[in-house]
């Protein structure tokens, strides 16, 4: 019995001082200092219970445990660069206690043996709660379907296996490229689970691709990433997935948003389909178009950061509530894959462990009320994906952060936990340390 005493707790829908009382793996209690019966509650508490344990958070915040559902731990097949264990601690670090990993590993996760295999890993390897999406295929939607529905009774996967579904709309790693009519219109009328889009137009990206070593070879600056993979490719393959998820009511999730434009196209979408979800990654809250200058590859993401405007547009829609979850699309590579000319260097960024301090940085910025951070970090992904955790309630999973709003740090690459090492926000002065994870009721040892 744990009892977190006096801290100032942040949901989404109330940010106050109370208590909280863990009893082995769930919240067994919420009490609002607000309450007339407060300090006799947790006096009470203590003299029935001298065994508990009691942590005196005054000054400190406490709030759910972010969950992420945007994720690439690279395992198994690319552990070279990252793996379960190595990134489960860079999550935990970073306050975020469930994660949602992406197919993109090798094999790639498009069958339910693989889910399988993956689970397995994980109930060994990771420190935080771990559940995995299936990538689809222009060949395996019928499988999809089917496996989201009843589940595969040679392998044991359950529906409740599978958190959703990604589709590529866009190049990507293996053949998880959908580009067939047919088959986007049976992923889009799955309605089981989220169906996870990434939307980049493969044509204008080949396009813009060939134009930029026609005019500099082998030498492209990092600064034409933002030509490359242009704003147009999201923009004419977002329109696409919004149109489908409208006509077939899909449970949409619009992945990494990166541009204005697609914010107002969400805006009017939602208005047609509800369940539409609109999620963007820190990356494109904090970094723009500036910072290749300085970063190079280690900023090349895609879609492609954009301009100082668009990220601008990103953070007034958070403030809005208008972006409805974060995925940081944590994207580990060794620093000596990253050191190579543009068209060698891997796409992605390692970024989980900053998540939380960079949303609290910008909340202060913006003067974004904490309500809104606890729910993009964790209650509405907890809502989408029908979670017992997530929020800090009574009967819930017990996956809580503490943190002290009042300190700031400095990102250095000796305190990442991430297998590669490094981090693009390295030098940046960020609010909010993390000073204890608790997850299914145990404090991780960060």
């Amino acid at each position: 019995m744990i009892l977190l005493q006096d801290a100032t707790i942040v949901t989404a829908e109330k940010v106050g001082k109370g208590s909280i009382l863990i009893c082995e793996d769930k919240i067994k209690e919420v009490w609002w200092a607000e309450s007339e019966d407060y300090s006799f509650r947790v006096d009470m508490l203590k003299s029935k219970h001298p065994e508990a344990q009691v942590h005196d958070l005054t000054g400190k915040h406490v709030i759910a445990g972010g969950i992420d559902a945007h994720v690439h731990f690279r395992d198994p097949g690319l552990t070279h660069k990252a793996d379960m264990a190595t990134e489960s601690r860079a999550a935990a670090a970073g306050g975020v206690t469930t994660v949602f990993d992406m197919p993109n590993t090798k094999p790639a996760t498009t069958q339910a043996v693989h889910i399988a295999e993956k689970l397995a890993l994980a109930k060994e390897r990771s420190v935080v709660n771990m559940g995995f999406h299936i990538g689809a295929t222009n060949e395996n939607a019928a499988q999809i379907a089917a496996l989201v529905k009843n589940g595969d009774a040679e392998t044991g996967v359950k529906p409740s296996d599978i958190a959703g579904v990604k589709v590529f709309m866009g190049s990507s790693t293996g053949n998880m490229l959908v580009d067939a009519e047919s088959t986007l219109a049976e992923l889009f009328s799955i309605s089981e689970k989220p169906v996870l889009v990434h939307c980049e137009d493969e044509e204008i990206i080949r396009r813009n691709t060939e134009k930029a070593v026609e005019t500099y070879g082998d030498e492209i600056p990092f600064s034409e990433h933002e030509n490359i993979r242009s704003r147009m490719a999201c923009i004419r393959s977002s329109i696409k997935a919004l149109e489908l998820a409208i006509k077939y009511n899909t449970r949409l999730t619009l992945c990494h948003i990166s541009t204005k434009e697609e914010i107002e196209m969400v805006r009017a979408a939602k208005l047609n389909n509800p369940a539409i979800v609109a999620e963007t990654s820190c990356n494109y809250l904090w970094f723009s178009n500036e910072d290749y200058a300085i970063l190079g590859s280690k900023v090349k993401c895609n879609p492609s950061v954009k301009t100082p405007a668009d990220r601008q547009a990103l953070r007034t829609a958070l403030s809005e509530g208008l972006i409805d979850t974060i995925g940081s699309d944590h994207a580990p590579h060794l620093l000596s894959e990253k050191d190579a000319p543009y068209t060698k260097a891997p796409s992605g960024l390692p970024s989980i462990q900053q998540t939380l301090p960079v949303l609290l940085t910008i909340a202060q910025q913006e003067e974004i009320p904490l309500e809104k951070i606890a729910s993009v970090f964790s209650e509405k992904a907890a809502e989408i994906y029908e979670l017992n955790r997530g929020k800090i309630q009574a009967g819930w999973q017990a996956d809580l952060v503490v943190f002290d709003y009042g300190k700031e740090f400095t990102v250095k690459a000796e305190d990442q936990k991430s297998k590669c090492g490094w981090s693009p926000y390295e030098g940046q002065t960020l609010k909010g340390v993390i000073e204890a994870v608790y997850i299914n009721g145990k404090q991780v040892n960060l």
